[in-house]
């Protein structure tokens, strides 16, 4: 199934090609780095910096989008996005930009265009919230971080 995302391409845009899947069957599509082509930028080690990707987007209402690293730069280079997955509401109208962090051991220089995080645009739903005085009970109950076991 596909759905309709409208893309707007805003003044610092990296080329011309939207974002689009790398492979047949991606869930998620590259985004990539939308900085001046004479200034690349340099993350040191443990900085974290939010950059832009030269776009702005209207997502159907019951969609969002999470924002990812990419699994090629956190694996060589430590290169994670900070809030993952971050969540793009579908109401939101801004440019759509990216929180990078350095968790390895060397500056790591970003070019304009460069791909830093992956899109995956998923369904969600609102639900409504209803308090009680007691919850149904379960066979874990409260148990809450390793109680079902840790090995």
């Amino acid at each position: 199934m596909t759905i309709k995302v409208e893309i707007k391409k805003l003044e610092n845009f990296p080329g011309d090609n939207l974002p689009a899947y790398e492979s047949p069957l991606a869930a998620g599509v590259d985004l990539r780095a939308a900085i001046d082509e004479d200034a690349p930028f340099v993350l040191a080690p443990g900085e974290r910096h939010l950059l832009a990707t030269g776009f702005a987007m209207a997502l159907p209402p019951g969609y969002e989008a999470q924002i990812r690293p990419r699994s090629g730069l956190a694996y060589k280079h430590g290169i994670s996005v900070v809030n993952s997955p971050g969540t793009i509401d579908a109401d939101y109208r801004g440019e759509v930009k990216i929180l990078l962090i350095n968790h390895g051991h060397e500056a790591f220089t970003i070019n304009r265009g460069d791909r830093i995080a992956q899109m995956v645009i998923a369904p969600v739903q609102q639900v409504n919230f209803t308090a009680v005085s007691d919850l149904s009970t379960t066979k874990r109950g409260a148990g809450g971080y390793g109680s079902t076991g840790v090995k």
